[in-house]
């Protein structure tokens, strides 16, 4: 038994040391076959991945002219690890790439929290900085090659957009795509088109000796890859005419939209006040951002697709069109004006002019009777069972102008407007209500509201005789044959295309007949220009002023909407900057200069905005 008992014990102690043995060697073999985190460490110490960042694409005008590109600058990095005992110059860092001192204290605080990963210092550092930078060779720091915005017109800032550091919102978003450290367009074009413009990181793989030096490019560069920059961008903006817009606007509250009618291309987007784009590039743009936050005339809102304005007397353009197609009105009908449409109690005012007038002269002079009329002709229609229903016949109808939804553009913060419905009515009025209620609506005031790129559409529309292509302000993609699709095809109104011609002819005639109507100073010799103007009701003081136009009357090549809050009479300050414009567009020059100059200098204070 005794031999018996150390045989066995003997076996069993092998068994244990084999079994140790086995453990181990299972280990080492995970560890060398499977779990690379060893490696990885090991590489760390050796192998630097440098990021590679995509320039994005540029922007250019629709006759080429740069709009945005990008300019070379670089970003400072630290790897804790690697500044050594030695230590370096903090000064002469600080000094070096403008930041204080206090700073860089913070950042390496944080580097040394996880010292083997690279840390940003400071953005936006220069070319020649870069150069000093590598001269003085401070240990454990390194650039990396980055591109800003530079904006070579200091035009369109509510219109390109801006671009910042993602948010941790935007990664949730798109964690395959973006990590801390990566731009997005955060507004305007920059943003609409982001995947576009934003382009491929590449990386850069750099081996370091024991002290941390870079030697070479790790396997002769096999491992890296190239940066996809981003695709140009043709806007469909005319530079020129962009400028000439904004210089007008300087100063004014509100917003300038021009269209080209035959493609729906946005040649104008003017949102005033507007800023200087290159504010919102580099170290400073963080104070100039809460700078424009806090400013009451809110420069960062892009009035021109997202503020909602009420339309005023151009809306009288839809009233007429939706009654010549309802059947209740004949271009030849007349109805008098004696100041206004008085019933009762009930008031639209109007403007002295003479009566009665047919529907061309009453889009010429702006008559609000003749449309107070109009309206009550179509929504107190016999052929509907109430006057509830005849309004949302006539809401049907507006919408298919175009408002009261988005137009669809390419503009994500397009606004949608508002179309009032019998809903709104009944929830205000407990049910009770009649076409004198609602009367305000017959010239576009009321809680009718519109976007200034909703107005231009109907410029564009009334100028098709029937018909718009949704606007959009990017005229080629590069590498693409052509845009969404939905930009070439035509959206019809419910109204049918021979309506609109009386319409058009109101518009001529209140342009080029002396004495014919409202908008006389809107003439262009050999243009045939067609306008309509708007004074728009405001509770908040001073009406605003808007006018619409388009020309050449019978092949038209631009339409345009011009709104400026606290402006006053639609003649009195929208139309003059809309004139100019078409001027500068359709003849190359300006021969009204004495014009320029009175809508610069004209008094102009919008109370509601003061400091």
């Amino acid at each position: 038994m005794g031999a018996n008992d150390a045989y066995i014990r003997r076996t069993i102690l092998r068994l244990i040391v084999l079994g140790i043995f086995g453990l181990i060697a299972c280990r080492v073999g995970y560890l060398q076959l499977i779990d690379r985190r060893y490696k990885s460490l090991a590489e760390g110490n050796v192998l630097r991945y440098e990021v590679q960042y995509a320039p994005r694409g540029e922007i250019v005008d629709r006759n080429g002219e740069f709009l945005v590109h990008s300019k070379e600058c670089y970003d400072l990095m630290v790897t804790y690890r690697h500044i050594g005992k030695q230590g370096f110059d903090t000064l002469s860092l600080c000094n070096l790439v403008g930041i204080s001192k206090e700073k860089l204290v913070r950042v390496l605080r944080d580097a040394r929290s996880a010292p083997r990963k690279a840390t940003l210092v400071a953005n936006y550092v220069p070319k020649e900085v870069k150069v000093l930078l590598d001269e003085y060779n401070f240990p454990g720091f390194h650039t990396v090659y980055r591109t800003m915005r530079e904006y070579p017109r200091k035009i369109g800032g509510n219109l390109l957009g801006y671009v910042g550091e993602v948010s941790k919102n935007d990664i949730n978003r798109n964690p395959d795509e973006y990590r801390m450290g990566d731009y997005i367009g955060k507004s305007g074009v920059e943003r609409a088109y982001e995947s576009d413009l934003r382009g491929k990181d590449g990386v850069k793989i750099l081996e370091r000796d024991a002290h941390g030096a870079i030697k070479n490019s790790y396997m002769d560069g096999a491992f890296d890859s190239l940066p996809i920059p981003g695709k140009r961008l043709t806007c469909t903006i005319d530079a020129r005419l962009q400028a000439f817009a904004e210089e007008l606007m300087a100063g004014k509250v509100g917003a300038v939209v021009a269209i080209e009618p035959k493609t729906g291309e946005i040649l104008v987007m003017a949102s005033s006040p507007s800023y200087d784009p290159d504010e919102l590039v580099g170290r400073n743009r963080g104070n100039n951002y809460m700078k424009m936050l806090g400013n009451k005339r809110k420069p960062l809102f892009n009035r021109a697709v997202s503020a909602k304005y009420p339309p005023g007397s151009t809306f009288k353009l839809v009233q007429g069109l939706i009654g010549l197609q309802e059947g209740v009105l004949t271009p030849d009908r007349a109805y008098p004006c004696h100041g206004g449409y008085h019933v009762g109690r009930i008031s639209q005012k109007c403007h002295a002019h003479y009566s009665p007038l047919d529907l061309r002269n009453a889009v010429a002079h702006s008559c609000n009777a003749y449309f107070c009329y109009v309206f009550r002709d179509i929504i107190e229609n016999r052929k509907y069972g109430s006057v509830k229903e005849g309004l949302d016949v006539w809401a049907e109808y507006v919408r298919s102008f175009g408002y009261g939804r988005k137009l669809d553009s390419d503009f994500i913060d397009e606004g949608s407007g508002y179309v009032p419905t019998r809903k709104l009515y009944d929830r205000n009025y407990n049910g009770s209500w009649n076409g004198l209620t609602v009367l305000s609506l017959s010239i576009g005031q009321g809680e009718l509201g519109c976007t200034p790129l909703q107005m231009a559409n109907l410029a564009a529309t009334v100028a098709n005789r029937g018909y718009y292509y949704i606007p959009h302000i990017v005229k080629a993609i590069e590498g693409r044959d052509s845009l969404d699709r939905r930009f070439y095809e035509k959206q019809y109104t419910k109204v049918d295309p021979k309506h609109f011609e009386p319409i058009a002819e109101g518009m001529w005639r209140g342009v080029n007949i002396p004495g014919g109507g409202t908008s006389n100073r809107a003439m262009i010799v050999g243009q045939d220009v067609c306008g309509k103007t708007g004074t728009a009701q405001n509770p908040h003081g001073r009406d605003h002023s808007t006018f619409l136009s388009f020309a050449p009357k019978d092949n038209p090549k631009i339409a345009i909407s011009v709104y400026v809050e606290f402006g006053g009479f639609g003649a009195t300050i929208a139309l003059p900057i809309a004139s100019l414009i078409e001027e500068m567009y359709l003849t190359d020059t300006i021969k009204r200069p004495e014009l320029v100059e009175y809508v610069k200098n004209i008094p102009y204070n919008p109370r509601h905005y003061a400091e």
